[in-house]
């Protein structure tokens, strides 16, 4: 990056928050933790939130991204996982596949500028991660060949694909299709500054049954005692695979999975959930669990859009659960978050109550293995209906937070610690101004803020600010005084911290 000087004030892009007590119903012993996901699904498929209908122009779509990425913020997010290649098309200029319909309207249509360049270039700028998610099969959301993109790698090997409930698929038992998919995927990573590759919950369509894929497995599953698990396999095969490529071209890039929330109920398997619904093991053939205990995975983001004492899928049975799977395996758990549900009408009464989704945050702490959230989707955490995530925000998120580190990157080389060369007192509060020495500019400052010197800087219980990294950097806390001490912490781009500033005192 270029060297240059950036100027924050308070809240406007720094994500800042005031050292103010924590909600009363918080454990006193609770330390808010210096590192958690906060993300937020944006999904493309069928417009549901970027871009908002087809045919928007350059300007327009990058208005709205620009929108999605200011209410990251406002919501003291510090992730967003965007949905780059919904239906085997791109967001980007890809050798490999047409240009998303979803787009221009056109299956194949330049949109007229790079989509995912820009949204990547965007993000970092506010000190954001940019996770880009893909959806590994699906093809269309219609099922007629005919109508793709007459390029489209469908219609050179209509052997690649099957049709299903009115959509399109690639066959995931044919290796060539699983080499292709990988390929096209990894294309967009190597090519663009990509913090995490992310997958959705769509592996082998649900109700597999009718499904046919019957010549693939007379090809290529000999061996296997039945169709289940030969196509249990090629979704393993795609997982682990998926991990070692990554792990190969970008090792810094993360590499997860959202599923579905329930693996097998125990009534199915003593290993099971205390459930009784949907198992994506024996619907979707992804083993779930196995990913998790092989350490195929960096982080696992179970969808678990139940509420709270919920039959036959209780969110408070479902967390334990996941818990004790990714419990001493290395895999880090992050709880996929059912924003869309709070308020909706549709839903059940307990949906309806404000607190719902703070409530399922509250019950988070009590297992250590969770390490943060994502929301789904970025419509229904703008649109905060009841104002439950305004209320799940404040109750929770009172403090910033850094991104998760990954444990396998935890040892590797830190950033140079920065200079804190000023903190004084100003009309609308105290001017930090932070420098960054070394060769590499950080990707954020860290901003502490204590009435005494401090010897801790594990937690954020003194942690005032995140703010996009620079050279030069120039901040003000809104809520800074004199006497005040200042420390700054730079962090790079997989959330690894250099040693604190010394510090700085306000006294003039």
């Amino acid at each position: 990056m270029p060297s240059r000087r950036t100027v924050f004030k308070g809240l406007a892009l720094a994500a800042a928050a005031s050292v103010v007590p924590l909600p009363a119903f918080a454990a006193a012993d609770y330390v808010p933790p210096l590192r958690q996901m906060r993300g937020m699904w944006i999904a493309s498929v069928v417009n549901i939130n970027w871009p908002s209908k087809k045919g928007l122009s350059v300007e327009e779509q990058k208005a709205e991204y620009l929108a999605w990425l200011d209410l990251a913020v406002e919501r003291k997010l510090n992730s967003v996982f965007v949905q780059i290649r919904p239906t085997a098309d791109a967001f980007w200029p890809s050798p490999f596949e047409p240009w998303s319909e979803w787009l221009t309207g056109v299956q194949g249509q330049d949109p007229g500028y790079d989509p995912l360049g820009f949204a990547v270039e965007e993000t970092h700028k506010r000190g954001l991660a940019f996770h880009a998610w893909f959806n590994p099969y699906r093809v269309s959301m219609q099922p007629d060949p005919a109508k793709l993109h007459p390029d489209h790698p469908g219609r050179k090997n209509p052997d690649w694909i099957l049709p299903f409930g009115g959509k399109l698929y690639y066959n995931p038992g044919m290796p060539e299709v699983r080499k292709f998919c990988q390929d096209a995927m990894l294309d967009a990573i190597t090519r663009y500054d990509i913090d995490g590759l992310h997958f959705d919950d769509y592996f082998y369509p649900t109700n597999t049954t009718a499904f046919d894929d019957s010549a693939a497995f007379a090809k290529y599953g000999a061996g296997y005692p039945d169709l289940a698990s030969w196509r249990r396999d090629n979704v393993d095969l795609m997982v682990s695979e998926m991990q070692q490529r990554v792990r190969q071209a970008k090792p810094e890039v993360s590499w997860g999975i959202s599923p579905s929330g329930i693996w097998r109920n125990k009534a199915s398997d003593p290993l099971g959930s205390d459930t009784a619904g949907g198992q994506s093991y024996d619907g979707l053939h992804a083993d779930t669990r196995g990913w998790v205990k092989k350490g195929w995975l960096d982080y696992i983001a179970p969808q678990l859009y139940w509420y709270i004492g919920q039959p036959p899928a209780d969110y408070a049975k479902l967390v334990p659960w996941w818990s004790d799977v990714a419990k001493g395996t290395g895999t880090m758990l992050w709880i996929g978050q059912a924003a869309y549900k709070a308020g909706d009408p549709a839903q059940a009464p307990q949906w309806q109550e404000t607190g719902e989704l703070s409530k399922h945050l509250t019950l988070n702490r009590n297992h250590p293995e969770i390490t943060g959230d994502i929301w789904f989707s970025a419509g229904d955490v703008r649109a905060d209906r009841l104002k439950s995530v305004t209320t799940a925000v404040n109750d929770h998120h009172q403090r910033p937070a850094l991104a998760p580190l990954l444990p396998r990157l935890a040892g590797g080389r830190a950033p140079s610690r920065p200079v804190l060369a000023l903190a004084r007192k100003v009309r609308d509060g105290v001017e930090v101004k932070m420098v960054a020495t070394g060769r590499d500019e950080p990707f954020q400052f860290a901003v502490f803020r204590s009435a005494t010197r401090l010897t801790s800087f594990d937690d954020a219980r003194n942690l005032v600010a995140v703010v996009p990294g620079d050279r030069i950097v120039r901040w003000t806390d809104p809520d800074g005084k004199r006497g005040d001490y200042y420390y700054v912490v730079a962090v790079d781009r997989v959330s690894r911290t250099s040693r604190p500033s010394n510090p700085f005192r306000v006294v003039f």
